[in-house]
């Protein structure tokens, strides 16, 4: 008697607007259409000479707020397609929004109250911090919400608000810098002299981060939020919420500045923007370096179950080390083995925040299909990424220790004799929390059938040899485990799940 399946065989098809590539092309024809509205507007505000000047003059400072931004981001990279969409959308439609939002409302409180200075200073100092804000926050909320996987800490929160805000910039600049260079037109000003020098001076050369310190407040919210367990529902819904709220306020005071009198402006920027921008930054780089914490701390658990080499913690954890490894793939194998080294690199960062987020019962329901998915990217990539990253340790590694006079016999503490300032000593990596074997690239004879040294690349030049190893190896080694054996390692079902604690460094 045939029975019917336990599961449908024919899963239901998904509605069309769950379908990717809808998804994708509503958004890209919102953003164009935005794009080709807010070129025209500008365009009819400054002419078209004043569109060209503006354009060349507002597109300087962009390569670079950018390449910091991707900088703060090096730890763990996200996908380029994020960063495109949000400068798409703080220059597109965050500007569009603002433009239309603010013209409206500074001409209803101008008829309303018969004062056009007034409401251009009550738009200027109310209005715009509120509208532009929250025409920003859109893009970091769309990709916190769609593109979560991407969106795991503040730095993460940063980079997405500040890159949005560096492409609202960008076209605010434009607008700005036009109607300098036609008022420089009826004036005949021209030089430094002129209206134009003196507002790129101002937005360009001083304060080209002052739209994206607005914003990252915002980003720094949603940061802390992704950092929030999913109990914590009214804080994950404040946070944002105040970090909007602060970008407003900061926002109002630097556009009110200009009302504060002669030097208002000034004290305004000496005595709040420039220490609120240090003080942010030097935030976003203490951040940085505990990621790195992070995934030295993070990734051993992956060394013992035989995914990772004993060294790759530590590489993995320099910044410094994984571009040696990069420059050795591309050096020895092109490209397309640099390329795999960089993701290499990202996967196992990955990997560590995922495993940190299980430790503290952060993880969602998907933690065990994700942590697969990092470890089968990690293997496959294992044969070009492993020798740059072997490279990268021997070319990062601490000179060896000389042992001291007594020390330096079989049965003294093999610390004084030959660690090599990483917490681990001769035979054993103790700041790991775990033991491992002999590794011959640090100096040390390696086991029979234990962690051999990695071979660097076959046919691309003669390597880069191991040093020899020193001549007294300790009997009390234990057993490695294999690997770099060619058979897959057991998934870490042994590893605790995300709601149990993991095992603590000694």
């Amino acid at each position: 008697m045939a029975t019917c399946p336990p599961y449908p065989t024919n899963p239901p098809r998904p509605h069309w607007w769950q379908r990717g590539w809808v998804r994708y092309g509503a958004l890209t024809t919102l953003l164009a259409i935005s794009g080709l509205v807010i070129l025209a507007l500008v365009r009819e505000q400054t002419g078209t000479q004043g569109f060209l000047v503006g354009l060349g003059l507002a597109v300087l400072p962009v390569p670079l707020l950018i390449a910091a931004f991707r900088w703060l981001d090096r730890v763990e990279p996200g996908p380029w397609r994020n960063l495109v969409f949000c400068f798409a959308w703080g220059a597109c439609a965050a500007a569009l929004i603002a433009i239309i939002a603010n013209s409206f409302a500074t001409r209803w409180i101008a008829t309303a109250t018969a004062d056009p200075a007034g409401a251009d200073t009550l738009g200027a100092t109310v209005i715009a911090p509120v509208v532009e804000e929250s025409a920003k926050a859109a893009a970091v909320l769309l990709v916190f919400l769609f593109r979560r996987r991407d969106f795991t800490g503040i730095v993460d929160g940063v980079v997405t608000a500040g890159v949005t805000a560096t492409g609202f910039a960008f076209t605010e600049n434009i607008l700005y810098l036009g109607n300098a260079f036609g008022t420089d037109q009826l004036t005949g000003d021209s030089g430094f002299a002129s209206v134009t020098a003196a507002t790129f001076f101002v937005r360009v050369v001083m304060s080209p981060f002052a739209h994206p310190l607005f914003t990252v407040l915002t980003g720094i919210g949603f940061g802390i939020a992704a950092l929030s367990t999913g109990r914590h529902h009214l804080r994950r819904a404040l946070l944002p919420l105040a970090g909007l709220l602060l970008a407003m306020g900061m926002h109002a005071l630097w556009n009110g500045s200009a009302a504060f009198g002669e030097y208002g402006f000034l004290a305004v920027y000496g005595a709040f923007m420039v220490p609120c921008f240090g003080l942010l930054t030097w935030l976003v780089i203490w951040t940085r370096q505990r990621e790195l914490r992070t995934v030295r701390e993070e990734l051993p658990a992956y060394v013992m179950a035989g995914w990772l080499a004993p060294a790759e913690p530590h590489t993995l954890a320099s910044m410094h080390a994984r571009r040696l490894a990069r420059q050795y793939a591309r050096r020895h194998a092109g490209k397309q083995a640099a390329r795999a080294v960089a993701q290499y690199e990202a996967y196992a960062t990955s990997l560590a925040f995922l495993r940190q987020r299980g430790r503290k019962g952060r993880a969602g329901p998907d933690f065990a299909v994700r942590e697969r998915e990092l470890l089968d990217a990690l293997w496959h990539r294992r044969d070009v990424a492993r020798p740059a990253l072997d490279h990268a340790a021997r070319a990062t590694a601490p000179p060896p220790v000389a042992p001291w006079p007594g020390y330096g016999t079989p049965g003294s503490h093999a610390g004084y004799g030959y660690g090599y300032g990483y917490g681990y000593a001769a035979a054993a990596y103790a700041g790991y929390g775990y033991a491992a074997a002999a590794y011959a690239g640090y100096g040390y004879a390696a086991r029979p059938g234990g962690f051999a040294p990695v071979a660097p690349y076959g046919g691309y030049g003669h390597g880069h040899p191991a040093p020899a190893a020193p001549a007294f190896t300790p009997a009390w080694v234990p057993a490695p485990f294999p690997a770099h054996a060619r058979s897959r390692p057991a998934y870490p079902s042994a590893h605790p799940a995300p709601h149990q604690p993991l095992p603590r460094r000694p």
